[in-house]
């Protein structure tokens, strides 16, 4: 081979690689109840051969209810009756994949799923398309890199709104984003909200009411959560879907499919790090095995810490890019001071918001864009104020009055993980 074609050689190279590592630029999809794509042959296969197949389900409250991910496993069971399944329930109510991503190992990969139905398309309605690759490809990333014979389910539930984009025939933003993500690495998508404007384009349902109406579905009371007629659309829609898919089967090797990343900076690197006594000072205690807290949230949070004394500190190292800390929000949250490599983050933040009546899993973000080749120095202080309790007075009964009550008293912070786009180093 002479010079001028070694050099048209390695021109052609470079160019194919950068256009593999090119960003993607966003473009509305066109809405399709199932896209099949390359399928789910490999958790078929073993349906078929009747042996013990586990099914994940990672999403948001849609699936964290007793709905479409329990009627689902139902349907599996009854349809292959020789398969022994096995449901993982991995969903957190008011969470998107930018935390899916980071909990996928413990709450789902763990078990060793066959399939992964992943549910955030409401969740992440709000969140820009590259926030959203570069979380749902962390999820399929991670779950591939650990076993590349797990068969991946993308789902699109429904909420009010939605169904402006999907009377013209097109996908959401956030469904549009995961459609393309999907397109590149082959994965079935399965879009429930699609089949619920159908109906209610065909005078069969209505998308929310306080009660139902003769003769038509009442899907959700708020237009966001199904009631049990919705979750039986859901249901019946996957069902002939995973019937299309095993009508047409091809094995298929998800490890060729990681060769090229969607976007350059993934969050395949995602984890969770559980805090520790090193990282801790002043007055943290573990919450005890059964205390209320930790019986209602040590499943998805492991050991919680909790701290009450202004001044109390965690501090961790990490080399890396983003840091966050998986915390609970409440009503006697406290509030805290962050400083990342000396510099302190500005006012103090709240652990506390207008939804503040309970507790409910939350996330802390504490760095985010940093150099990723460098170690970062990262201390969340409790202040010694309680933040401003008049947020959540608008769903009470007699603010004055309850707001003055032990329950919404403190300057509390409870915590289990931290949450790492790189390594926690000593």
């Amino acid at each position: 081979m002479n010079l001028a074609r070694v050099f048209l050689s390695l021109s052609l190279c470079a160019l194919l690689a950068t256009t593999a590592l090119a960003e993607p630029t966003f473009e509305t999809v066109p809405a399709q109840l199932v896209k099949p794509r390359e399928g789910l042959s490999n958790v078929l296969k073993k349906l078929e051969e009747g042996k013990t197949v586990r099914v994940a389900y990672l999403g948001g409250s849609i699936t964290a209810a007793n709905g479409w991910r329990v009627k689902t496993t139902k349907w599996l069971q009854e349809k292959y009756p020789n398969a022994k399944i096995e449901e993982i329930h991995a969903a957190i109510g008011g969470t998107g994949s930018d935390l899916g991503v980071f909990r996928l190992e413990r709450d789902a990969l763990v078990h060793k799923p066959d399939l992964l139905f992943v549910e955030f398309a409401v969740n992440d309605g709000g969140a820009p398309p590259e926030r959203i690759w570069k979380a749902m490809e962390g999820i399929v990333r991670q779950t591939w890199a650990l076993n590349p014979e797990t068969d991946i389910c993308f789902v699109y539930t429904f909420r009010v709104n939605y169904e402006e984009p999907l009377r013209k025939g097109e996908c959401p933003r956030a469904a549009s984003a995961m459609e393309m993500l999907a397109d590149h690495y082959g994965i079935p998508s399965v879009n429930f909200a699609l089949k619920v404007v159908e109906l209610e384009s065909d005078g069969k349902l209505t998308f929310q009411s306080d009660k139902p109406e003769e003769g038509k579905i009442h899907f959700s009371s708020d237009g966001v959560h199904p009631l049990d007629a919705g979750h039986e659309i859901y249901t019946e829609v996957l069902g002939k879907a995973i019937e299309q898919m095993a009508a047409n089967r091809q094995p298929v090797d998800h490890q060729a499919k990681m060769a090229t990343p969607f976007v350059a900076d993934n969050w395949q690197a995602a984890k969770m790090v559980p805090l520790n006594d090193s990282m801790l000072t002043g007055n943290w205690k573990p919450l005890a095995e059964d205390a209320s807290l930790q019986r209602a949230f040590g499943k998805r949070m492991g050991q919680i810490y909790e701290g009450s004394e202004p001044g109390s500190k965690i501090t961790f190292k990490f080399k890396g890019s983003t840091a966050k800390i998986y915390d609970l929000l409440g009503p006697d949250g406290g509030q805290v001071l962050v400083t990342v490599d000396g510099k302190p983050h500005g006012k103090p933040i709240p652990r506390f918001d207008s939804y503040c009546t309970y507790h409910r899993i939350a996330t802390l973000g504490l760095a985010d864009g940093l150099d990723p080749n460098e170690v970062h120095t990262v201390t969340i202080e409790i202040h010694p104020d309680q933040p401003d309790r008049q947020p959540v007075a608008f769903r009470l009964k007699d603010p004055e009055v309850e707001l003055k009550a032990p329950k919404y008293q403190g300057t509390n912070v409870r915590a289990s993980q931290i949450l790492v786009l790189g390594d926690i180093v000593p």
